[in-house]
């Protein structure tokens, strides 16, 4: 009997325990149920939320540069170039000394006349040459295009020492090269000599004045950008010199 009743006081206190473990308190179940419902986005009825999140602010976009775009951006600074060079100029009481072009090699500046320049049959550059080479020179140096020294000659035959005009065109443009990199600071890894003879004159006249026009140095500032931006550069040039109707 006493076991009996061992064994049934154990069998209550079992279903007891059980009874407990099954009662939910419901409303603490409710806000757990909701709780979770919001986190994942769910709402009554068993549809989808949004979740709400922070809106990205969308990013700025930079438009693609064209080669037009280009090439008036280099005109420009070629043009910005070329006005620094005639301050220069100026400064030193030279103005009209040299002549300007932008085309799509990029900025000449030509030197003309072997009377300012060179002497007659000679590569040797004068005194007035210096002066100009010298206000020229610390402009060019500070900045990052190549440079190429252009010698041209007239089309009459030279005399010694200079065999053909090739020699006489190439020792020209070589004493404006040493002169720009020995006095000026120029960096001898941006700048070339090259010697045309007569073979480019810049006229096809025969008067004295024609002559002194192909007996010239031209340093031409070489435009970096690619061929076909560089072909735009004239057209671009040519525009700005028409005047507004």
């Amino acid at each position: 009997m006493a076991s009996y009743m061992d064994m049934v006081t154990v069998l209550m206190c079992l279903f007891i325990v059980l009874f407990a473990m099954s009662s939910v308190d419901h409303k603490k179940f409710d806000q757990l149920k909701n709780s979770l419902a919001a986190g994942f986005g769910v709402v009554k009825g068993g549809t989808m939320s949004p979740v709400e999140t922070t809106t990205p602010t969308p990013r700025a976009t930079v438009p693609a540069t064209t080669d037009a775009q280009l090439a008036a951006r280099e005109v420009n600074d070629l043009a910005a170039l070329q006005a620094k060079i005639s301050a220069a100029l100026a400064a030193s009481g030279l103005s009209g000394t040299v002549q300007f072009g932008i085309d799509s090699r990029g900025l000449t500046v030509r030197l003309v006349g072997p009377q300012t320049f060179f002497g007659s049959n000679s590569a040797a550059l004068t005194a007035p040459a210096v002066q100009i080479l010298d206000a020229i020179g610390p402009v060019l140096a500070t900045t990052t295009y190549n440079v190429s020294v252009e010698g041209h000659a007239d089309s009459r035959q030279p005399g010694y020492p200079f065999p053909t005009n090739w020699e006489l065109a190439a020792g020209r443009a070589t004493a404006v090269l040493r002169h720009f990199v020995e006095n000026d600071g120029m960096a001898a890894e941006r700048i070339q000599s090259v010697s045309f003879g007569s073979a480019r004159p810049a006229t096809s006249g025969t008067t004295p004045d024609d002559l002194a026009l192909n007996r010239r140095v031209d340093i031409v500032v070489l435009s970096n950008q690619p061929d076909r931006v560089r072909a735009l550069i004239p057209g671009i040039v040519a525009d700005k010199a028409t005047p507004a109707p």
